[in-house]
């Protein structure tokens, strides 16, 4: 008994094919189709706000929040699944990165890790720290880049899980130039933007 469950916990602990979050990720999405709901993270920080008395002052936070009261327990969801699968299960090697990625980050400035005591390599420790914060190119990544993703997230009506995942299932056009535009936005972030910040 002992050897299966060895066993079964070192096949969930290892990497996993592309395929298998794809496919479970579809099925998700079909379900929620089926039951006339649709995904989207950020609609969870509306619920949020609502359900702390926002809806009083701002119109745009008054409304029945208990709609979206599934999504919270996702989102609960998820930062338990998170919070297990990077304590129970987590990998001992950093996140691997293609080698022409950390190439071009190398020549950027950016250290991507070899070892657990260089850093997990989920964020670049040498530009996300709080001593960062004191720096203008700290500020620009930390919090102007925060303010954005924020304020875009909302201002598009939606994150990209919500239009590219849900919003392109339901076929929606709003959801599709919001796709097109994260991508154009990623290009020129990464290689006009970027370089541009990091030489400040």
């Amino acid at each position: 008994m002992l050897l299966i469950t060895k066993s079964v916990f070192e096949m969930v602990a290892g990497s996993w094919h592309w395929s298998v979050s794809g496919i479970a990720l579809s099925v998700i999405v079909f379900l929620l189709i089926f039951a006339g709901k649709k995904f989207g993270i950020s609609s969870s920080y509306k619920a949020l706000c609502s359900m702390g008395g926002a809806g009083n002052s701002i119109a745009y936070f008054n409304y029945d929040w208990k709609s979206h009261s599934w999504l919270l327990m996702f989102v609960v969801g998820t930062i338990i699944g998170g919070g297990i699968a990077g304590t129970l299960l987590s990998n001992p090697e950093p996140v691997r990165v293609a080698t022409a990625t950390a190439a071009d980050l190398q020549a950027l400035g950016i250290v991507v890790p070899q070892t657990m005591q260089e850093g997990a390599g989920f964020l670049p420790e040498e530009l996300f720290n709080l001593s960062a914060l004191a720096t203008l190119k700290g500020f620009i990544m930390i919090v102007l880049g925060g303010f954005l993703v924020g304020f875009g997230t909302r201002y598009a009506a939606g994150c990209t899980s919500g239009h590219a995942i849900t919003g392109l299932s339901n076929l929606q056009l709003p959801s599709l130039v919001a796709v097109i535009g994260f991508f154009i936005g990623g290009l020129l972030m990464t290689h006009l933007l970027l370089p541009l910040v990091l030489s400040l």
